[in-house]
């Protein structure tokens, strides 16, 4: 199976408890299960996500059937997702660049070792 990555970034309120629970909140078996079958269902095969200090980098690995507008609208129509979404924002603030709405930003891939000589 042939899979694609996707690399995202969204910061933390900069709050050392909120991080913590924030942590918390993503360990095996605390997240909710409606979540965690809403990316399975998208075509995501894999995901990671990354802190440093506030800011977060999400790591996706999806297969062909994956699709960021279809997961996205899926994901209005689910109340568990939507209830998921509305409490992470209590942690999670928006890149400053980002624009009204938008929480994680896809960012540009700019060096691959596999491409150098």
């Amino acid at each position: 199976m042939k899979t694609t990555r996707h690399c995202l970034a969204t910061d933390l309120k900069n709050n050392p408890e909120l991080i913590e629970k924030y942590k918390e909140y993503h360990q095996p078996g605390n997240g909710f299960p409606a979540v965690t079958k809403s990316i399975r269902d998208a075509g995501i095969v894999e995901m990671q996500i990354y802190l440093i200090e506030n800011r977060l980098f999400m790591i996706m690995e999806v297969d062909d059937n994956f699709d960021a507008k279809t997961k996205a609208d899926t994901d209005k129509k689910c109340p568990e997702v939507q209830k998921w979404e509305k409490l992470m924002w209590q942690f999670q603030q928006a890149l400053p660049w980002a624009k009204a709405g938008e929480k994680w930003l896809p960012m540009e891939e700019i060096f691959k070792l596999s491409d150098q000589p």
